[in-house]
């Protein structure tokens, strides 16, 4: 019986903790006026992605030459392009491209880095050499001319693309793991689980992943911007999804062409990519501060 009420105040106290630190992040979070909009925008895009189909006012690739290179008006917000499809549509519709992309192949960076990552912190040695050689050599090539090579080998579809952008994004997430894991390594609880005999895979998901999760958080709220941004640049040179699929990336490239005669096309993508890249990395600063105590005054 005592067992039993001590247990239930345990609880009862963990919840009250828990509560009133998720009270404190939220208060933290609304103080940051910067974070608060790029949620709320972040929040827009996503459902705009999700409801693309009811939103926007026409079929994305349908085309109408009789209509071709209008500027705005009240039937075609935003104009139309070469081809007479209404550019205010496919920029919707684009919108679902980027994102998957986006967040999907963070996403993956984020699982293979990190076990990664960890692995190679926690046993060091020659496991800790062979993984992070190999994790420079990756990062010793820039972004785009990695992801282009690995296109050229994998091909330029859907699929292909969040692998592509993943495999990119893998060094980044390892090396922040890898930091983290080494110094988490050295602390007593780690030690003391190994003293009495914890399993390896039970240190790694119990006691260290939760206390870099919050890093790794924050760096792929970031980096999902980055993601979307190269994928933009790869469509923009030819190694993106194909037409007529509309992407942001490929509108700008479509509107290269015309760009005398039809500013709005390539104008309003790359504006959309701009908003869409800020409004995750104001995001970003805000998980950071509330994932932070020393910066949410906890």
């Amino acid at each position: 019986m005592t067992e039993s009420i001590g247990a239930t105040t345990t609880a009862s106290v963990r919840t009250d903790v828990e509560t009133t630190r998720g009270r404190k992040m939220w208060a933290a979070f609304k103080r940051n006026r910067t974070a608060m909009i790029g949620g709320v925008v972040a929040i827009v895009i996503v459902l705009i992605s999700i409801f693309a189909g009811v939103i926007a006012p026409y079929d994305p690739l349908e085309q109408d030459p009789y209509i071709r290179l209008t500027g705005s008006s009240s039937e075609h917000w935003l104009g139309t392009d070469d081809f007479g499809r209404d550019v205010f549509s496919r920029i919707i519709y684009g919108s679902r491209v980027s994102l998957i992309i986006g967040t999907a192949s963070v996403l993956l960076g984020l699982l293979a880095g990190t076990g990664l990552g960890m692995v190679a912190g926690y046993f060091r040695g020659k496991v800790e050499t062979a993984i992070m050689r190999a994790i420079d050599v990756l990062m010793c090539f820039p972004d785009l001319i990695l992801a282009i090579a690995v296109t050229a080998a994998l091909g330029s579809n859907l699929f292909n693309l969040i692998v592509t952008i993943g495999i990119v994004m893998t060094p980044r997430f390892a090396r922040l793991a890898h930091g983290q894991v080494l110094s988490i390594t050295e602390n007593e609880y780690v030690i003391a689980a190994r003293a009495v005999g914890v399993k390896t895979p039970r240190i790694l998901w119990r006691h260290i992943f939760p206390n870099i999760f919050g890093d790794l958080l924050v760096a792929g709220t970031l980096w999902v911007g980055v993601a979307i941004r190269l994928e933009a640049n790869l469509a923009f040179i030819g190694l993106g999804i194909s037409p007529p699929t509309p992407t942001w990336g490929n509108m700008i490239r479509e509107g290269i062409d015309v760009m005398i005669n039809a500013p709005w096309i390539s104008m309003y993508s790359g504006l959309s990519i701009l908003i869409t890249i800020l409004a995750f990395n104001m995001l970003g600063d805000g998980i950071r501060d509330i994932s932070d105590p020393r910066l949410r005054g906890a």
